[in-house]
Parts: C-alpha cells; structure tokens; sequence
C-alpha cells in the first residue's frame, strides 16, 4: 500500500485501503457499510482499494448464499479476481475490468502452438478451452478469471478481461476500442464476430483463387445481371437512405454520391459485364518463364493478395464494383460502408451473396455491418492484407494515419490541375476546362486548379472562361499572381493546395511550361494533370515530366475511372509509387508468386562438382 500510495502521489492522487472479510459480504448490516463507504471515498475523490483481510478471516471456499437471500449466490473468494467479481456485483457496477499478464482470451494457453485470441466470449465458449494452471503472476490464473467474469456477467456487470501492461488500457476500453476479450450473452445480438468474418473471407478468397476463370466470370455475370433484375428493391432502399440522409442534412456532393438511379445500375451491369469477360487474363497468368537448368523450369505468375478490407462512404454503387473485382481477382473481401447507404449496401450485398453462392464461395465476401471501431479493423493485421479506403480526403488520411501494421492503398487528395498552354485550342480548352470541373464536381478527378499561359491573358480568352465557369455555378479563387494582375477579381485564394470537392476552384497565371511543371510538383497531389495544347513536342515534355498517376494531352482530367479506362471498374485510386497507381481494377489486386518444377534438383548440384550448370534461358510464356 505505500507503493500505491507513492505510485498514486505522483498524479495527484488519493487513495485508501479498505479491507474486508466474509461477513463484509454475507451479513447485510456490513454489506450496506462497505457499499456506504465506497461511496462516501469515492465522493471525496479518493480511490478505494479494496483488499481481503486474510489475517482476520480466511475467504470462503464454496460459494455461498448472500444474506439469506433467495435466487442469489455468493462466488468464494480465493483470489482479486473473485473480489472483484463480487464487489463490481454489490454496488452494481456498469464494467469491470480484469487486468492480466496476457492480452485476454485465448482458446489455449496463449504460449502454445495454435492458441487463437478471442475478441468475445461467450458461454457457448466455456468447455471449449484449455487453461493454463496458474499465472505466472499473482494466484488467479485464466481460469479463475473466466469463472469470475462470467459470475459478474450473470449478475449484469460488463466484463473485459485485459493485458494490464498496455498503454492506455483502462482509456481505450472506456472510448469504446476493441481491448482485450468482451464477456457478453450469447443470447444477445448474435452478429458473427468481425474476427470470424474475417476468417471466412479468407477460406472463401482461396475458393475463389483455385476455381476456374469461367466459373469467376459467370459469378460477376450473375451479378452484373441482377443489379438489372432486382433494380425496383435496390431503388426502394436507396429512397429510404436518401429520405433519411435528407432530414439529417447530408451535404449536397454527398447526397449525390448516395443517390442510384437506373441508369447509374445500367452502366454499372456493364462495367461488371466487362470485368468478367476480362477475367481469364487474372489469376494464375504467366509472366516470366525461365529454364534455370535441364528439367528446372521457374516460373512467375499471379496470385491474389489475399484478404482485403475496403471502406466507403457514401457511394453504394461502389460494392458492386469492389465485389466483381474481389471475384474477378480471388480474393476475399471486407466491405465497410458508411451508415448514410446502410439500406443500399444491404440490399446490394443481398445480390452478392446471391452470385457468390452459384459457386460455393458465399462467404467469399461480406458486409461489416456491425459498430465495430474502424480501427479495430485496422489492428486485424493477422487477417487482413490490404486496405483500401474510398471516400472523402479526410477518410483517406485518417485510415492512412491510423494504420500501422497493415498496408493501405489510396489517395490523399484529388488536387487535379490542366494547363491551358499558349498554343492551346481554345475551343478545345474551354470543352475540357468545364468538363474536368462542373462534370462532377465531388469527384477525386475533378480540376481544382486552372493554370493558364501568361500570353492567354492578353486576349478575351480569360473573360470566356470566367464566365463560362460562372454560369455553370462555379466560385473562382485567384492564384497570387494572378490577383497582382487584377484589379477587381476574384479573390485571393487561401491556398493553393486545395481539394475543393465542389463547383469551386483556383485560376492561377503562369510564365511558360517549366513554370506549370513546377507549380504542379509544388501543389499537386501526384492524382491526375492535364495539358491542352496543340504542340505534340511540349505535350510529350509535360507528360514525361510530371510524375502524377495520370498525365493527359487534350483530354478531360474526368478520364481518370477505372471504368473509363477499360477495366470495367475500379477499388479506388491510387497515388503511390509502389505496386498499383491510378484507378486500380483487377491488375492491381494482385501480386506473383513462384512455381518451380524439377526432377531432383539440389542446390549442391551446380558446386563445382555438382555436374550440373545454369542455363537462366528465357522461354516463351505461351507453352
């Protein structure tokens, strides 16, 4: 105690031991003293702990009634666990927290090969584990805590049983974060654990890697077919998540983004129809083929990533997309939507159950729909393989920043921009300046900023696109150079490294090409760059030199879609330098294995006296 007092101290902290023996629990005179003296501590802000006073009484060793009343049993208390159980009981605790040297619940002792970690507990569970003896710690051990969680539980006490030597336990559990191991009622809600789901998207991913290119493409065939079929269901809950998103006032871009309409579902069986007819060129291609040595043939091909995690907002018509890719690829899937499309994203998920089950792999893919924390999914390392967010910047850059173990593939921002040069057709550049901003506006490959050749300026060419942009509703900013040139104009804008997300942008004047390369390299968000002109040589320049994802010559920074660009749909979009860039479809989710083939071959072989030697010859991939 004079080391939880020093301890305590030095957070300004006041606490009090109080210990109690077994009348303290069975006797309701003291009962009703222990619990007014906790309160009264508690009220003086002073943390109480509790101990049993060994040296007066021994604790009981069979449970026992308390206080002769009926219904209700008292747990023996044999070590802190059972006293916690039985105090959080008495004074009808809302949680109780029981610390171990462990992280929670493991089906067997967590040391040995095979013990898996369990999220949640149920009673369902109790005879399926094994305990180890003791803790290495105290006198508890598993066991005893289990018996004492579910004693609480009973008696409608929270129980999360946790590793007490991590950072912030106490905090995280209390913010709502998958901490340690859940006790609660089988009988309650049973959802399927996150954990579980997981697990099924795996086994059913390598369903999906092993099954013929035919058998994946009639499933997205399915698919593709039913978002036809079904489209009065899929339209009446999409009128139900707009009608709701309304009265809490979604904005505007977002309501947008919600809403489907037959010929958003129209284009959509289309994309899929092409995801599938493409299907055969996936999973298990070959890529290098390469004789090593006689009868050693080495050989690189495709392979799914495995598990992957994709979380949205908004945009319903996305787990379709998302769906065909995972199948057209084998991999499993995850799919976190946003509570805004939870009527679309349940009837859409319906249709991809549907498909899934015409080839045994309906656990393939599946809708978490549960509260769980988005970063619980993101410490679910040991289950998922990559993670692909779509969705606003800030979702972008919160599931970027939260996730430490598990690779995420995205975008942090759309900063798009087109550089009207001065040998530009301005026909043309006004068709492309309007369409890459009031096409879509909310979309990542809109423009956000218009950079225009100085010598442009001298004509009527900046007053046409003023106006051009302020009769399609469009609020312009002045980069700093050009608000010195102007007089009365538009505002200056507060940055240049902006994502506007609506009908808003930056117009900004530049000397020459090498100063619109710099400028993009300055602000840009490596998303997607334009250049209208009608010099093939200073196109061919920008496009070499600019190293964003994409890079267009006289075309509409809105090309920037998967679907657009042929691959029937995309996961996302990609601004990273390693493995995917730009919209990704089915090619960036995956990667390559290697598959070697010999008769007897041995390293030792090719030593000097091995008698055997490389050959590395190159071989056609079509054999």
């Amino acid at each position: 105690m004079s080391l939880y007092d020093a301890m305590f101290s030095q957070y300004g902290v006041k606490i009090a031991q109080v210990l109690v023996t077994k009348p303290d629990f069975y006797n309701e005179e003291t009962r009703r003293n222990l619990i007014s003296t906790l309160s009264e501590l508690i009220s003086l802000n002073i943390v109480p702990i509790i101990n049993t006073n060994d040296a007066v009484s021994p604790p009981p060793q069979v449970d026992e009634p308390i206080g002769g009343r009926p219904g209700k049993r008292g747990i023996s208390l044999k070590d802190n666990d059972s006293l916690a159980a039985m105090l959080a009981a008495e004074i009808q605790s809302d949680l109780l927290i029981l610390m171990s040297d462990v992280d929670g619940i493991y089906s067997k002792p967590p040391w040995e090969e095979g013990a898996k970690f369990l999220h949640t507990f149920t009673s369902d569970l109790r005879h399926t584990i094994e305990y180890g003896q003791k803790s290495k710690v105290g006198t508890g051990g598993m066991d005893s805590k289990v018996n004492a969680a579910t004693w609480a539980l009973d008696r409608g006490v929270s129980v999360v049983i946790c590793n007490g030597m991590q950072d912030k336990a106490i905090k995280t559990i209390l913010s709502g974060r998958k901490v340690g191991t859940f006790f609660t009622d089988s009988s309650v809600g049973g959802s399927v654990p996150t954990e579980v789901i997981a697990e099924n998207a795996r086994t059913g991913g390598r369903i999906l890697a092993t099954i013929t290119s035919d058998q994946r493409a009639s499933c997205i065939h399915k698919l593709a077919d039913l978002l036809i079929s079904k489209q009065s269901d899929i339209l009446d809950a999409n009128q139900k998540d707009l009608q709701e998103a309304t009265k809490s006032g979604l904005a505007k871009p977002l309501l947008s983004r919600l809403s489907l309409t037959p010929a958003k579902l129209r284009n959509l069986a289309v994309g899929l129809h092409q995801i599938a007819d493409s299907s055969h060129k996936n999973v298990g291609r070959v890529l290098r083929r390469t004789k090593l040595a006689d009868g050693l043939e080495l050989k690189q091909i495709t392979v799914p990533i495995g598990v992957l995690l994709v979380i949205f907002e908004s945009r319903p018509d996305s787990l379709p997309q998302v769906a065909a890719l995972a199948i057209a690829s084998g991999n499993g899937l995850l799919l976190k939507g946003g509570k805004e499309a939870a009527h679309s994203n349940k009837a859409l998920m319906e249709l991809v159950t549907e498909s899934l089950a015409s080839i045994g792999a309906t656990n393939a893919i599946s809708l978490v729909s549960t509260r769980e924390e988005i970063g619980d999914l993101l410490s679910m390392e040991q289950h998922i393989d990559l993670i692909i967010p779509r969705g606003s910047t800030e979702l972008v850059r919160s599931i970027q920043s939260q996730s430490q173990h598990i690779p995420v593939m995205g975008h942090a921002e759309g900063i798009c921009h087109v550089y009207i040069d001065k040998e530009a057709d301005l026909q043309k550049a006004l068709k492309i300046i309007r369409d890459s901003k009031c096409d879509y506006p909310a979309a990542c490959n809109a423009m956000e900023t218009l950079l225009v050749h100085e010598n442009l300026m001298e004509g009527e060419f900046f007053s046409d696109i003023c106006n051009m942009l302020k009769k399609e509703g469009v609020t312009i900013n002045a980069g700093p150079v050009l608000h010195q040139m102007l007089t009365f104009g538009p505002p200056l804008a507060k940055t240049m490294k902006l994502e506007y997300g609506s009908l808003e942008c930056c117009v900004e004047v530049v000397k020459n090409i090498d100063e619109a390369i710099n400028h993009i390299y300055k602000y840009g968000s490596g998303h997607t760059d334009v250049i209208v002109t009608e010099n093939n040589d200073t196109a061919e320049s920008f496009q070499k030199r600019i190293d964003s994802a994409c890079v267009f010559h006289n075309a509409s920074s809105r090309f920037a879609d998967g679907f657009r660009f042929g691959l029937g749909a995309e996961v996302g979009i990609s601004t990273a330098r390693i493995h995917a860039r730009g919209p990704v479809g089915v090619e960036g989710l995956l990667t390559t294995k290697w598959v070697l083939n010999g008769t007897d071959h041995a390293a030792a072989d090719f030593s000097e006296d091995g008698g055997r030697t490389w050959l590395h010859e190159s071989l056609p991939l079509d054999e």
